[in-house]
Formats: structure tokens, C-alpha cells, sequence
């Protein structure tokens, strides 16, 4: 029985805690989310957040050229893994 109790205490600390750690840090990311924002999407696509409406974003990723995501589609991760100097530059060239 100590055995069994052992296994699901290691389960949850090595795996169901970090995971929730995980969500909770993506979630408060996408909330943060705001127009201007150079973003990285779960696929790998960088853009510039053009227009929030509820759970839809709109990344321009080119010039006039526009694709809508939810913001679950937004990696804070990856964003952070592009962006990791600390400054907000941007894939998009200003016009």
C-alpha cells in the first residue's frame, strides 16, 4: 500500500504539477495579450497582433497580409524563445 501511495505522490510531483504550472503561466500570457504585440503562434508563424476580438486574434504577417488565430494558438514559449532579449522587435518591417 505505501508502495502504491509512493508511485502517485512521484506521479504528481514529477507530472500533473508541473503541467498545471505550465497552463497557468500560458493562460495568464494570453490574457496579457494586447494590439502591437510580435507574437510566435504554436506553428511557428511570427506576426504582429492586429486586432483583439474575444478569443479571435488577427496577426498581420506581412504587409496587409492578415490571419486570424484563437489565443490558445499563441506560444508564449516560442514568443519568449525568438524574443529572449528582452526587446520587442518585430518580424514585420515598419513602413
Amino acid at each position: 500500500m505505501l508502495f502504491f501511495g509512493l508511485i502517485i505522490i512521484v506521479f504528481w510531483l514529477f507530472i500533473i504539477r508541473p503541467q498545471t504550472k505550465r497552463q497557468k503561466e500560458q493562460n495568464k500570457f494570453a490574457d496579457s495579450l494586447e494590439k502591437g504585440m510580435d507574437v510566435v503562434t504554436n506553428s511557428g508563424m511570427l506576426g504582429r497582433i492586429n486586432k483583439i476580438e474575444g478569443e479571435i486574434i488577427t496577426l498581420e504577417v506581412g504587409t496587409k497580409n492578415y490571419i486570424r488565430f484563437t489565443k490558445s494558438a499563441i506560444s508564449k514559449e516560442m514568443t519568449e524563445a525568438i524574443y529572449k532579449d528582452g526587446k520587442n522587435k518585430g518580424p514585420i518591417e515598419e513602413s
